[in-house]
């Protein structure tokens, strides 16, 4: 099941990188192949169901740290000192060392509390470092991108990546729903929103059909 909603997760990342991002031939298909490997990774040595300490993670909960780095970039800067200290915690977390990532965010956000992107990123982190777990500190760093940025699609559209990615399709469709409501019918964006809550549905078919 897990790795079901991984393959799912990045093919609808990379087709929203696509559609609204449209790179260039070769930089589409280097991602491609990033996404791919992520996903033969996770299918080869993800253990979803593994129990844990303290609380055991949810069965159709993938690591949310390939989604978030892939896609940061299209709503995020792609260049300055937030994505290069994003782009460091990412390749923390990849490494499978989160609590470094976790480490230079949290600096990070003391030196800059009012950056909404360095904030997006120790959310993800926080989750990552839990085990997929959306806890509280991970929620209130959401919501400090949110109260940031109250008008920028990103918060809410991360917090509902990093729900997705742990299995909690009703939150992070609530999540997405609310921010489909507030976005403009002609923003570029809009698209990917709805491709999101589109594969919503088609997890919690596999979910149901697993249960089965």
């Amino acid at each position: 099941m897990g790795a079901l909603i991984a393959l799912l997760l990045a093919a609808a990342t990379f087709a929203g990188v696509i559609a609204w991002g449209r790179p260039a031939r070769g930089p589409g298909v280097l991602l491609l192949a990033a996404l791919l490997l992520a996903g033969a990774g996770y299918v080869a040595q993800g253990r979803p169901a593994l129990g844990g300490s303290p609380t055991p993670p949810r069965a159709g909960r993938i690591a949310g740290d390939p989604l978030f780095a892939a896609e940061r970039t299209i709503w995020l800067g792609k260049v300055g000192p937030e994505a290069d200290l994003l782009a460091s915690a990412d390749t923390w977390i990849a490494r499978g060392s989160p609590d470094y990532a976790v480490g230079i965010l949290r600096g990070a956000v003391a030196r800059a509390p009012g950056s909404m992107a360095l904030w997006l990123g120790l959310g993800n982190a926080l989750a990552t470092h839990a085990d997929g777990n959306i806890t509280p500190a991970a929620r209130y760093a959401f919501g400090r991108a949110a109260a940031i940025a109250p008008a920028h699609p990103a918060p809410l559209y991360f917090l509902g990546l990093a729900y997705a990615a742990n299995g909690q399709f009703d939150l992070a469709e609530r999540v997405w729903q609310a921010l489909l409501a507030a976005t403009p019918a002609d923003a570029p964006y809009r698209r990917l929103i709805l491709l999101r809550l589109g594969m919503l549905g088609r997890l919690r078919q596999l979910e149901s059909a697993h249960a089965r």
